[in-house]
């Protein structure tokens, strides 16, 4: 089976989040279920040094404002289809935005232009190529969908997996005319949304299937609460809706081999882990061996409830915690983390940016991981703890629902308790969440079994790579059956 992924960003080229990580391992994942998955990706600064340029499978004149060419590459495991358009996307800065963090105003173009090119790529432009499935991940290559539906390749199965509703691609009703799509696609059951031009929504609506990152997310995104003005479409598309829980990649993701940690451990030599904790100590500047660690490793946002943390900071370093923090975003909220790390020295430290390496040694390091989001489509730093032992304290939605036991009465006396949830969304929930991980962390013998409760979950893509090839074929079965 070939599967044509078009993504915006993919791991280890480009990453500003967990969709990256995603795109990057499930291909892998795939191969071992018998599936080819050559993934579309736009060509960044990045991702254009990470191969070298021969002859393109296909040349635009003018894509958009510009020329622009597709090339195959195969780098770090992957086999990449590569979009080369240096109008579009030869920039300073990230993939969506300048280093300002401020949108690029053209990204409806740049990627109408992603859409483009995976709908030729979906309808046979390349000599050889004719993928049976076409998997599209978030707005940035929604459209690839449209211009599938819409003349390029309707008769293609695809999928649409949303891994956060909050982003959406919505822009002017001006956009339209330069879309390059027929007259009848600006209509309710077309790209048209709210009086503009919806790109998420006119994949959802394009769309063969829709998957979300966890199954409890796909239910949520049937509410108003959380289905992000889309609630009425997907309730229409429930038949069609699926949701298949993030695995991550075991191999990189492994404290055992893990080259950024002080010392790799496993589940029979978790004591090594005090090196990593010491490591953490001086990364973050905390008092040596006073207390449980907690870390945050996380977008400094609303949606990911640091907000909530930031108030009940005190309480818990009054009640023996520390806490490391690494992430970026509101300023707001970096500065009053700096501030706690100010009022707190030795007890709260603070690292602004993103660092892969770092994220790895806290969690072969911290005793737990902080996640108090509103919503959460999937998380897979609470995956990431499982694995490391850092035992995760999460929110109750989303992913974070379907992958964290909590630490009840009930499970831990049945030994399959893996962290705490917590709800409602207020610091007084998450404030007794990390009271009761840290009487457990009074008694040894209960951390222990909770760390290696976590480590003993299955977060590899097995599982849900075996959903995805489920899901391919049922569409290409039904495909069949239509034609």
């Amino acid at each position: 089976m070939q599967v044509l992924s078009v993504t915006p960003e993919i791991f280890p080229l480009v990453k500003t989040g967990g969709l990256a990580d995603v795109a990057g391992a499930l291909p892998l994942a795939l191969a071992g279920q018998g599936v080819s998955m050559r993934s579309l990706v736009p060509g960044y600064p990045a991702v254009m040094a990470a191969f070298n340029k021969k002859k393109p499978l296909l040349a635009y004149p003018d894509l958009h404002g510009g020329k622009a060419a597709v090339y195959s590459a195969e780098t770090a495991g992957l086999d990449l289809f590569v979009l080369d358009a240096p109008h579009l996307f030869d920039r300073v800065g990230g993939p969506y935005g300048d280093a300002t963090g401020a949108d690029w105003p053209d990204n409806w173009r740049r990627f109408a232009a992603l859409g483009v090119v995976g709908a030729d790529l979906a309808g046979g432009r390349v000599a050889g190529y004719a993928p049976d499935i076409v998997h599209a991940h978030d707005w940035q290559a929604a459209m690839t969908l449209a211009y599938m539906r819409y003349g390029r390749a309707p008769s293609v199965p695809s999928v649409m997996t949303v891994h956060n509703l909050a982003f959406q691609g919505s822009f002017p009703a001006s956009i339209f005319p330069q879309l390059g799509l027929p007259d009848n696609a600006m209509t309710l059951d077309g790209v048209e949304y709210y009086g503009g031009v919806g790109f998420l929504k006119a994949g959802l609506q394009a769309a063969s299937a829709i998957t979300t990152v966890s199954p409890t997310y796909a239910q949520e995104i049937r509410t108003p609460a959380f289905g992000m003005g889309l609630d009425g479409l997907i309730n229409l598309r429930a038949g069609d809706l699926h949701g298949i829980v993030n695995g991550i990649d075991v191999e990189i993701w492994n404290p055992e081999t893990d080259g950024h940690v002080a010392a790799a451990y496993s589940a029979k030599t978790l004591s090594a882990r005090a090196a990593n904790k010491r490591a953490v100590e001086e990364r973050f500047n905390l008092d040596h061996g006073a207390g449980p660690i907690f870390c945050v490793v996380s977008r400094l946002t609303w949606q990911k409830g640091m907000d909530i943390l930031i108030p009940i900071l005190d309480q818990i370093v009054a009640s023996g915690g520390r806490l490391a923090v690494l992430g970026s975003g509101d300023q707001g909220l970096e500065g009053a983390l700096l501030a706690a790390a100010a009022r707190h020295r030795g007890r709260v430290g603070v690292v602004i940016g993103y660092d892969e390496a770092l994220s790895h040694l806290m969690q072969g390091g911290c005793d737990a991981i902080l996640i108090p989001s509103r919503f959460e489509p999937c998380g897979l730093t609470q995956l990431y703890g499982l694995r490391y032992g850092c035992v995760p304290i999460v929110a109750r939605t989303g992913g974070l629902a379907d992958t964290v036991i909590d630490a009840n009465e009930a499970a831990l006396s049945a030994g399959v308790a893996t962290g705490f949830q917590f709800a409602p969304e207020s610091g007084d929930a998450l404030l007794h969440a990390v009271r009761r991980a840290l009487r457990a962390y009074s008694e040894p013998v209960v951390w222990q079994a909770l760390q290696l409760q976590g480590m003993k979950a299955d977060v590899s893509w097995d599982r849900s790579a075996a959903r995805y090839v489920e899901l391919y074929n049922s569409l290409i079965s039904k495909q069949t059956v239509d034609q």
